[in-house]
């Protein structure tokens, strides 16, 4: 299936809170990009369109509601477009290369052969 996004996505599970009349509530990232991101974990009413404030941390920014997913009687997920637009979406550096599974398992190895290096 041919991706229609012209930015990838990263994913990317961040806790925020969310912002949106008058009340704030817990959520989590699912996936990110600069222009926008899916939400999960969500538990409140929200409408297509709605303009809401997500903060993690210092950081600070408006999103609009472009779609909402109910995923069970207790979870939504949504659809944020950013209304500003940054390349350090909150607090991580979209432009800096994913790590895919090899750097993982490389940097794992490479840390388990110092710490057994150490331990004679």
């Amino acid at each position: 299936m041919l991706e229609r996004r012209k930015v990838r996505r990263r994913k990317m599970v961040l806790p925020v809170k969310v912002s949106l009349a008058g009340t704030s509530h817990l959520a989590h990232t699912v996936d990110i990009a600069c222009e926008g991101t899916r939400l999960g974990g969500l538990r409140t009413e929200l409408r297509l369109g709605e303009i809401v404030s997500l903060q993690r941390g210092s950081q600070k920014a408006k999103f609009r509601i472009v779609w909402i997913r109910q995923l069970g009687p207790n979870e939504i997920q949504a659809g944020v477009e950013s209304l500003e637009p940054r390349e350090d979406f909150l607090g991580v550096d979209l432009k800096a290369p994913e790590r895919g599974p090899e750097k993982d398992v490389d940097m794992l190895m490479t840390l388990l052969s110092q710490a057994s290096h150490s331990g004679k």
